[in-house]
């Protein structure tokens, strides 16, 4: 391949040579006017002396092509399952294929957007199609780009993004891979909070669209709140409409929402949503009740204290009924021990009681001690911190409030250095699992240097003290929970006693547990999503390996299976190829999570259409072409290079540019004006012109 073109090398700059060849012209022109004979052969004369002036030459160039390049880009966004659009789109996709292999100068270049199915994991949120076409031909430069196909439901969300970067790129065409005039239902939210109050009422607002733009009817929309009983609302299509629910429990309150389906339909994906609220406690309410004054009292106090969130009601009774002093009561405490207010009148509202080295003295009647024991079956929280009198007959044990505790005194008390420990079962328990990575279960810890021997008759021991005796005992009574720790030296390890111990987090968490926070349920399915990864973690106090099942958006089912990790909890990893609501069971219990965000844009619309590629078409000249159209057999429309400057789509088919760019391999510079010639020329010329004059 050659090219053949002239070159200019001046001897001199091109502002004297201008200047030059304007004088010789003016004194030509004059010349001319005045009609003086050999004017003409003048002006031959200064052209070929401007000409020598120039150095012309003429340059043969070896030329090598280069290859144009096209990128065919395949849409695997989660929208493209639906119907035949997967099944049209590897079929236009083997068709360009070998219809562009007959294509010398051209190299062709297929890239397919991140598969959520695959091993790279893919956003399911949205269609980001123009930045893999961009990133496939960031290497080549533009005037080799041949232009790019886009096999794809239409449904692109990028094209602001990469729109403005479009410019030289060439022909953008897209295969439109659904059918036209798709209808189809879709359920929105439209506000929804983040957070709420516990035990009060969260309002959503969604709305349900019949597409394209139908309006009219009712639609059924049911509201789910933890996988519970659905609750039935009957919306209007077409328009906003508030749901109310109430939050049930702290933490991560998940709400379905599913609407019936519609006259037409494509996908029930969208016709579901799930909105995940944080409920929050207004404010704790403990009260604390210490049986007598004491070093570690100040401990549960600090504790309590500490978080802005909790009331605290604290009592300690300084002085027995029985005892006489001659002490007024006045001096004694700053108000009288409400005890009707507190264990009858009110004793509902408190989330947790704490009952600190308490023993009978007939300060708190039996009636009362019974509303307690009942007041935890309902499901309130107890926790008991025993003192030496937990041993003898003025034992809490010994009144109604021993129908709720786990553990019962033997009368023994251990008065001797110790160091506790974590148990087998504790090791696993939410409470007291990851607080020491030893095999004992110890720590670098302080010691305690007194136990209540107790014997537990139900719950989990999940702390040891001396001797391997229970330390620490957990268990669930009718709707409530009860805690009872069998010594009151934790305060050692608040004052720092020997290095201390954990007892901030261990109270923490034991207060947490008492409570019902979710994050410390002992046996309990949880999932957690992290893009498009779900990590499923099944907590159990014995170990427990079998599969889960998981159920996409769209109904699809598969199985997982979780490694134990030996700290009570088993673990699984789950790829989300969709945007939605997926459910993970065991068969006991059920845990949802939400992956994307509340209104994916993947399935906000996802009925096929130009439209959204439409500007890109515009800017580049290429064109948009229905696959459905076409038949197996001949499944896109037909294939042209055209050049730069020609359109780029038709009626039935699409062009792909014809650069046609090369490098060049050698250069032949030959000067058209030789020094000899060009002296002969101009001085021939000028002697003619002289004797033109003479005659």
């Amino acid at each position: 391949m050659t090219g053949t073109s002239i070159a200019w090398a001046p001897l001199v700059p091109l502002w004297l040579v201008a200047l030059l060849g304007a004088l010789g012209l003016l004194l030509v022109g004059y010349a001319l006017f005045r009609r003086a004979r050999g004017a003409w052969l003048r002006l031959a004369g200064l052209a070929v002396l401007v000409l020598a002036l120039l150095n012309p030459s003429l340059v043969e160039e070896q030329r090598s092509a280069i290859k144009d390049v096209a990128v065919i880009v395949v849409d695997q966004s989660p929208s493209q399952n639906i119907g035949e659009r997967r099944a049209r789109t590897e079929r236009a996709v083997a068709a360009l294929q070998e219809r562009l292999a007959r294509e010398e100068d051209l190299e062709v270049r297929i890239v397919r957007t991140a598969d959520a199915a695959g091993p790279e994991g893919a956003a399911v949120e949205e269609t980001r199609l123009l930045e893999a076409m961009t990133r496939a031909l960031a290497d080549v430069p533009r005037r080799r780009i041949a232009g790019a196909v886009l096999v794809t439901d239409g449904q692109v969300h990028d094209v602001k993004d990469v729109l403005p970067t479009l410019e030289g790129f060439g022909p953008v065409h897209a295969l439109l891979s659904g059918e036209k005039q798709e209808g189809d239902r879709r359920l929105a939210v439209v506000q929804a909070p983040s957070f709420g109050l516990v035990d009060k009422p969260v309002t959503f607002t969604v709305r349900v669209d019949d597409l394209p733009g139908r309006e009219g009817g009712n639609a059924i929309v049911t509201l789910r709140q933890d996988g519970g009983a659905p609750e039935p609302f009957r919306v209007p299509v077409g328009q906003d409409v508030p749901l109310t629910m109430t939050l049930n429990h702290g933490g991560l309150n998940v709400f379905e929402l599913a609407v019936d389906a519609g006259p037409q339909e494509l996908t029930l994906a969208n016709n579901k949503a799930a909105v995940v609220v944080n409920g929050v406690r207004d404010r704790l309410r403990v009260l604390l009740v210490s049986g007598e004054p004491h070093a570690g009292e100040r401990t549960w106090r600090n504790l309590l204290k500490a978080d802005p969130s909790v009331d605290l009601v604290h009592f300690t009774i300084l002085r027995p009924p029985e005892k006489q002093d001659g002490t007024p009561i006045r001096e004694l405490s700053l108000i009288a021990f409400p005890i009707r207010e507190l264990f009858e009148q009110k004793l509902e509202e408190f989330d947790l009681i704490i009952f600190d080295r308490y023993k009978r003295r007939g300060v708190i009647s039996n009636t009362y001690l019974a509303n307690i024991a009942d007041y935890v079956e309902r499901g309130g929280a107890f926790l008991e911190a025993s003192g030496p009198t937990f041993a003898t007959p003025l034992s809490l044990f010994r009144t109604p409030l021993g129908t709720v505790l786990p553990a019962e005194p033997t009368g023994d008390v251990v008065e001797r250095p110790f160091t506790p420990a974590v148990s087998e079962l504790g090791r696993r328990h939410p409470v007291t699992a990851g607080l020491t990575s030893r095999e004992d279960g110890t720590g670098d810890w302080g010691r305690w240097f007194r136990q209540i021997d107790i014997a537990p008759t139900r719950g989990s021991v999940v702390m040891n003290g001396a001797d391997g005796r229970p330390l620490l005992v957990l268990d669930r009574v009718g709707e409530g929970r009860v805690a009872q720790l069998a010594s009151d030296h934790i305060w050692l390890w608040s004052r720092g006693f020997e290095a201390g111990g954990p007892q901030a987090e261990l109270l923490r968490r034991l207060a947490h547990w008492l409570m019902k926070e979710p994050e410390l349920e002992e046996n309990d399915l949880r999932a957690t999503v992290d893009g498009n990864r779900i990590t499923v973690t099944r907590r159990s106090l014995e170990p427990d390996t079998r599969p889960v099942e998981v159920t996409s958006p769209s109904d699809a089912r598969s199985t997982v299976t979780l490694e134990d990790h030996k700290d009570g909890t088993a673990t699984g990893t789950v790829l989300a190829t969709e945007p939605g609501i997926w459910r993970i069971g065991d068969g006991e219990r059920t845990a949802l999570a939400v992956v994307g965000a509340v209104n994916p844009p993947e399935l906000a619309d996802v009925r096929t259409s130009p439209d959204p590629l439409a500007p890109v078409s515009k800017a580049t000249g290429g064109g948009a072409y229905w696959l459905a159209d076409y038949s197996t057999s001949d499944p896109i429309p037909d294939i042209r290079r055209t050049r730069p400057d020609r359109d780029s789509a038709g009626r039935g088919w699409l062009g792909l540019r014809a650069n046609g760019d090369y490098v060049v391999t050698g250069v032949n510079q030959v000067p058209l004006l030789p020094g000899v010639l060009v002296l002969l020329l101009a001085v021939g010329l000028l002697l003619a012109a002289w004797r033109r004059e003479g005659r």
